[in-house]
C-alpha cells in the first residue's frame, strides 16, 4: 500500500507542477493563445508518462530485483504496482493524445484563419526573414487533411502514432487469455517495447512545443504587448517576439533504467550460454514430466524460478518454470505439464513419446536463465507459516517442503521454522499424482522421527463428478486416502478460511505468521482480507503477513 501511495503522490505532484509550468509563465503566453488549455493538459500527463516509463523497465530487471529484494512485502506488491502502472499508462496516454489532437487541430486551423486576429498573426510569424515561428505547422492546409499531414509526416506525430499502437498491442496481449492460450503472441508482441522506447526518446526531438525566448521576454512583455499586436516591429512599439522549441526531456528520465536493462540483458545472455546437462527425465502420470538438470555454479533458494529455452523447439522462446528441487540437492529440477505447443514439443524432443529408453546424448540442449527470487524465499523467516497452493501453484512449495525436511534432518536446532500448515486446492484428481509421492515421503519420515505435528496438511478436491463421489464414499473407511495414498484424507469442497485463520491464531498467540500463496487473484484477495482481519492491533498480538506470487 505504501508503494502505491508514494507512486500516486508523485504522479499527482508531477501533473500539478507541469500543468502550472505551462499554464502560468509568460514564456508560453502566446502558445496558450494558439492552443488554450490543451497545451498544459498535454504537457502535464507527458511528464507523468515519462516518470512511469522510467518505472516500467525496473520490474523486468529480474536480477536487480532478486539482488535488492529485502522484504516479502516488496515482492508481493510488485504485481499490483505493475497493474497500476498499466492502468495509469492508458489513462495518461488518453489525456495526452486527446489534448494533442486539439493542439494539432487549432494549430492547423490558425494557419488558414482570416487575417487580422492575434492567432493569425502569431501563426504567420516565421514566414518572413529574421522571424522565428511559434506555430510548428507551416503549410496552409485546412483540417482534416492538415491534421493527417501532421500525424504522418512530422516526427512527433509519426512517433506518437507508432508508440501508441505499440503500447496498445503490448497491453492487450498481456491479458490472461492471451498469455495462457497464445503464449507466442504474448512473447513476440512484448518485444515491441524496443520500438516503443526508441519512439519515446525521439518523440520530442521535433520541438513542436515552442515558447518565447528569455531574450525576447526581456524586451517584449506578452501580457502588455498582445493588445497592440498589429503594431509589432514598428518604431516605438513592441518588437516582434522570438520563439524557440523545448528541448527533448524524455531521454533524461529513461536513460538510467535503459542502461540497467541493457546490463540485465547482457548478464542474462552470458548466463544462458553456460552449459546445462539434463541428468534425468521422469515421466509422471497425466503428461507431466520432470527435468533434473545440472549447471556449473548454479545456486538456488527455495521457491525460485528459472527461464528455460529449448532451441530444438524454438530458438527464441523462453518459458518460466518454478524450481521443484531443494537447494540441498545436487541437481535442480522443474516439473512441466504438457498443455501447449511448446511443452508438447519439449515432451517429444525428450523422447517421452517413445516407449524405448532414451540415451542421454540424444536429449535436447537446454538453456537456463536464472534463478530469480520470489516471496517464498522468506518462508524460513517465520516460526509458523501457512502455505497455500491452488492447482499447479503447488510447485513452489515442493522446493520449500524438501528444503525444510533437509534442514530439519541435519540441523533442526537452528531451524527457526517450527510449524507448517499446508493447503492444496485442486479441481481434479489428475493434478495430485506427482506431488503425492513427495507428501507420502514427508509423512513417513515425520512419523519415524515422532514429529508428525511439524507438518499439517490439508488437500481439497474442489471438483468431482457423481461416479467419483460414489467411489470416494465406498473407500472412505480405508486406512489410506483413495486419491493420494496418504493417511491424511482428502477433503471435498473449499476451506472455510475464516475458521482456519482463527484456529491457527488461537494456537500461536503473539506470533508473526507468514501466509504464502501461489494461486489465482480471487483466492489472493480472500487470504489477504483474512490476514488483515485476523491480525491484532496490539504489536504483541498475532499478525498474519500475506505474501503472493504469480504463476
Amino acid at each position: 500500500f505504501l508503494f502505491q501511495l508514494v507512486w500516486l503522490g508523485l504522479n499527482v505532484f508531477l501533473f500539478w507542477w507541469y500543468y502550472l509550468a505551462y499554464d502560468i509563465p509568460p514564456k508560453f503566453f502566446y502558445t496558450r493563445i494558439l492552443l488554450g488549455r490543451a497545451l498544459a493538459l498535454a504537457r502535464a500527463p507527458a511528464a507523468c508518462l515519462n516518470f512511469n516509463c522510467m518505472l516500467i523497465l525496473l520490474p523486468v530487471c529480474r536480477n536487480l530485483l532478486s539482488f535488492l529484494r529485502g522484504s516479502s512485502a516488496c515482492c508481493s506488491t510488485l504485481p499490483l504496482l505493475c497493474l497500476t502502472l498499466i492502468i495509469s499508462f492508458l489513462s495518461l496516454l488518453a489525456i495526452h493524445t486527446i489534448a494533442h489532437l486539439f493542439n494539432v487541430e487549432w494549430s492547423v486551423q490558425a494557419r488558414v484563419e482570416e487575417k487580422g486576429t492575434l492567432a493569425a498573426v502569431l501563426s504567420s510569424l516565421g514566414d518572413n526573414p529574421n522571424e522565428s515561428y511559434i506555430n510548428f505547422f507551416r503549410k496552409t492546409i485546412g483540417n482534416p487533411v492538415g491534421g493527417l499531414y501532421v500525424a504522418f509526416t512530422y516526427l512527433a506525430g509519426l512517433t506518437g502514432v507508432i508508440i501508441t499502437l505499440a503500447l496498445i498491442l503490448i497491453i492487450t496481449s498481456s491479458t490472461k487469455t492471451i498469455r495462457r492460450s497464445y503464449f507466442e503472441v504474448f512473447w513476440y508482441t512484448h518485444h515491441l517495447f524496443v520500438i516503443f522506447f526508441i519512439g519515446l526518446v525521439i518523440h520530442g526531438a521535433g520541438r513542436i512545443v515552442r515558447g518565447q525566448t528569455a531574450a525576447s521576454l526581456a524586451e517584449h512583455n506578452p501580457e502588455i504587448c498582445y493588445k497592440n499586436f498589429t503594431h509589432w516591429g514598428k518604431k516605438g512599439a513592441c518588437p516582434i517576439p522570438q520563439f524557440s522549441g523545448n528541448p527533448p526531456m524524455t531521454w533524461k528520465w529513461v536513460v538510467g533504467p535503459m542502461f540497467l536493462y541493457l546490463c540485465e540483458r547482457l548478464v542474462r545472455f552470458w548466463r544462458s550460454q553456460q552449459k546445462v546437462v539434463i541428468t534425468k527425465v521422469v515421466i509422471h502420470p497425466f503428461k507431466t514430466i520432470e527435468l533434473q538438470m545440472m549447471k556449473k555454479g548454479f545456486k538456488m533458494e527455495v521457491g525460485q524460478y528459472i527461464f528455460v529455452k529449448c532451441p530444438a523447439v524454438s530458438k527464441l522462446e523462453w518459458h518460466p518454470f518454478t524450481l521443484t528441487s531443494a537447494p540441498e540437492e545436487d541437481y535442480f529440477s522443474i516439473h512441466i505439464r504438457i498443455v501447449g505447443d511448446w511443452t508438447e514439443g519439449l515432451f517429444n524432443a525428450c523422447g517421452c513419446d517413445k516407449q524405448e529408453f532414451q540415451e542421454a546424448w540424444k536429449l535436447p540442449k537446454i538453456a537456463v536463465d536464472g534463478p530469480f527470487g520470489t516471496a517464498s524465499e522468506d518462508v524460513f523467516s517465520y516460526e509458523t507459516v501457512m502455505l497455500v497452493g491452488a492447482g499447479i501453484g503447488v510447485t513452489p512449495f515442493a522446493s520449500v517442503l524438501k528444503s525444510v525436511w533437509y534442514k530439519y534432518c541435519h540441523d533442526a536446532t537452528n531451524l527457526k521454522l517450527k510449524k507448517i500448515y499446508f493447503y492444496w486446492l485442486c479441481r481434479d484428481t489428475h493434478a495430485f499424482e506427482w506431488f503425492a509421492d513427495l507428501l507420502q515421503s514427508l509423512e513417513a519420515q515425520m512419523q519415524e522421527r515422532n514429529n508428525a505435528d511439524f507438518l499439517s496438511y490439508n488437500i481439497y478436491l474442489t471438483g468431482w463428478d457423481e461416479s467419483q463421489a460414489t467411489h470416494f464414499v465406498m473407500h472412505h473407511e480405508e486406512e489410506k486416502d483413495v486419491i493420494t495414498g496418504l493417511k491424511q484424507k482428502t477433503l471435498y469442497g473449499r476451506p472455510n478460511w475464516e475458521n482456519e485463520f482463527k484456529t491457527i491464531a488461537g494456537k500461536h498467540p503473539g506470533s508473526r505468521i507468514g501466509v504464502f500463496l501461489c494461486g489465482p487473484e480471487g483466492l489472493a484477495d480472500t487470504l489477504n482480507k483474512q490476514s488483515i482481519s485476523n491480525s491484532e492491533a496490539d504489536p504483541r498480538g498475532v499478525h498474519f503477513i500475506f505474501n503472493k506470487e504469480n504463476f
